[in-house]
């Protein structure tokens, strides 16, 4: 098996099946869009860099929620987005670790909660601090707001998501829409990849 690799049961079947927690790679100024590394401190900006005025405007808005177009936030910053803003959804993920871009909003205390790259537009919306957890014995049980919540964190498509789970797409999507709820096995692997990217879902967490 391959490093960074782990067999879990699939929801479906009870076959192994490998789950890579390897980060996605992209081009260009987009980093992998799972970095699990954790930053020492908070992301910060420096006024004068690129993206000082994203973080400035979302720092004073006052907004649990706000849609931006993409050319807006060009006006905001004076400049081009690069290409990939507007052919991946990479691009906009909520990465902690070397990625100024996603410092800016969520230096200023957001998270990008919805990406149409179509539209071109982007919400950023703040994030919950805690959320209804259950639990029995030492197991999370998740449910579709905290499956969507960590989906969004990571910055994944319910595609996107999916792979990382090593199960399908209509899976993550019958999850968040509370058709049905993840298994034992599943709910472990939430937790595990929850834990490597950094999403805090509790308190004590």
């Amino acid at each position: 098996m391959a490093k960074n690799q782990y067999k879990i049961k699939s929801p479906d079947s009870t076959i192994l099946i490998p789950v890579s927690l390897n980060p996605i790679i992209c081009t260009d100024d987009c980093l992998p869009t799972t970095d699990y590394r954790r930053p020492t401190t908070e992301p910060t900006m420096k006024p004068g860099t690129k993206y000082y005025p994203l973080y400035e405007h979302l720092k004073q808005s006052g907004q649990d929620e706000l849609t931006l177009s993409f050319s807006a936030v060009e006006a905001l910053i004076n400049d081009r987005l690069p290409a990939t803003a507007r052919a991946q959804r990479a691009w906009w993920s909520n990465r902690s670790y070397g990625a100024v871009q996603a410092d800016a909003w969520m230096g200023a205390g957001y998270h990008v909660e919805e990406i149409d790259l179509s539209a071109e537009q982007v919400t950023f919306r703040k994030p919950g601090l805690v959320y209804n957890v259950e639990r029995q014995g030492d197991i999370v049980m998740w449910d579709g707001d905290l499956v969507k919540a960590l989906r969004h964190h990571m910055g994944l498509n319910q595609a996107q998501f999916a792979q990382e789970l090593g199960v399908r797409q209509p899976t993550v999507s019958e999850w968040e829409t509370g058709a049905y709820e993840p298994r034992r096995s599943s709910s472990k692997l939430l937790t595990l990849v929850a834990e490597k990217a950094g999403f805090k879902y509790g308190e004590g967490e």
